[in-house]
């Protein structure tokens, strides 16, 4: 938990990879707070891990074994002493589950509630929260249908131009 004298926080596990796992190291070190990051068999050499002030394998190079891995990434983060647990911009942020086994294991989530990770942690579930609380929202689909075709047809109707965008993962 947060230092209770300063409400600051003093050791994070970062639970990403890549660019943005460099960006939060550096800022962490540029604040002063103690970093550890995770890594997967594959990831050892990776540019984020000499940044942070620890690095810890966190299993093999599938993402789903290793940074997707909720009780692995917990397991780290208690392991090394962290106080809070920054995740991906991504794949686990939006997990509702991932933010209460962090929570449940007294550390600290930088992110939104489980609650509210549980009502908007997807694109599709955001829109339609959105439209619920009469919000604007960009026209598009919210249904993933198989036919390509179709799925053109109606993109057209939206007029140009057109972003196609995932409803799962982060791109």
């Amino acid at each position: 938990m947060p230092c209770a004298r300063h409400n600051v926080l003093r050791s994070v596990l970062i639970a990403n990879r890549g660019e943005i796992a460099a960006r939060i190291a550096r800022t962490c070190r540029r604040l002063g707070i103690r970093c550890v990051a995770v890594h997967s068999e594959a990831d050892r050499g990776a540019p984020h891990t000499p940044l942070a002030d620890e690095s810890v394998e966190n299993g093999p190079p599938p993402v789903a074994e290793s940074h997707v891995a909720i009780p692995r990434v917990v397991e780290a983060a208690r392991w090394t002493g962290c106080e809070a647990v920054r995740p991906d911009d991504g794949l686990v942020s939006e997990n509702a589950l991932f933010i209460a086994m962090v929570e449940e294991a007294a550390l600290a989530f930088v992110g939104p509630a489980a609650g509210t990770v549980a009502r908007m942690g997807g694109k599709q579930r955001t829109r339609s929260f959105a439209r619920e609380v009469v919000f604007p929202v960009v026209p598009g689909l919210d249904d993933d249908p198989d036919n390509e075709a179709a799925t053109l047809q109606r993109d057209v109707s939206f007029g140009f131009p057109v972003l196609v965008k995932t409803a799962a993962g982060s791109a």
